[in-house]
């Protein structure tokens, strides 16, 4: 009996370019040469699983710490749901996300160096559990932009969250990013335009939320959807 190669990559066009000559980080963090296939094993398929009970989640409300002051910014809300390739719900699974504060600079000492400035009412990161209909939601602060360091080309990120989704085990991992809709960095983006698929750069834009569809009105609402194989994938990210 042979066992099942459920985590097998998918040979999608919308995925992006791992290796990106413009922005130096990609070729440090991705391999120079062909990935090694080899057969996933039990030990893969089936460990560790039950993520929920290892990573604490909850953590919705990035506005504020331990109940403090709210952090500066526009306040939104991002929302959306987590699929498969046939649409159905993926219940049960950790979301977490992290993102810049509203200038433009994330809450961790590798960016100490930023000269935007820190805000210490901004957590800067957050995990839930995905529902019985497979959605999360996040309350946050919109993140800024900022300039690419130490690059020639001197290109900005654009506004942009970056999500991490665990399947039933640490081996099985989705890393992708969600801009925001209307921001004119998204055309200049490195990143985003590394998708070469103008559909599968589409799926990384987030869509508004109408005002009159939202249960709080102190906030702007975005849906996003994520998707984690198929067709319809939602393309990877760094």
């Amino acid at each position: 009996m042979t066992t099942p190669n459920f985590f097998e990559a998918y040979d999608e066009p919308s995925q992006p370019v791992i290796r990106i000559a413009q922005y130096r980080e990609s070729l440090l963090r991705s391999p120079s040469r062909p990935p090694y296939k080899r057969p996933v094993t039990l030990t893969e398929i089936t460990g560790p699983l039950n993520l929920a009970r290892k990573l604490k989640t909850g953590m919705n409300d990035l506005s504020r710490v331990n109940n403090g002051a709210r952090a500066m910014g526009q306040l939104i809300w991002v929302t959306g749901r987590l699929l498969d390739e046939d649409g159905m719900p993926v219940r049960g699974s950790v979301i977490e996300l992290w993102q810049a504060n509203a200038a433009g600079r994330y809450a961790h000492k590798a960016d100490s160096q930023n000269p935007a400035p820190h805000d210490p009412n901004f957590l800067g990161s957050g995990r839930c559990l995905t529902d019985q209909e497979g959605r999360y939601a996040f309350l946050s602060i919109k993140p800024g932009a900022y300039p690419v360091p130490n690059h020639a080309a001197r290109w900005w990120r654009p506004p942009h969250i970056h999500f991490s989704i665990f399947g039933e085990g640490f081996m099985s991992r989705l890393i992708t990013q969600m801009y925001f809709p209307g921001e004119p960095l998204n055309a200049a983006d490195l990143l985003l335009n590394a998708v070469p698929d103008e559909k599968g750069r589409e799926r990384l834009v987030a869509k508004w939320i109408p005002m009159m569809q939202l249960e709080r009105a102190d906030a702007v609402g975005f849906e996003h959807d994520l998707v984690v194989r198929g067709h319809r994938a939602t393309p990877m990210g760094f």
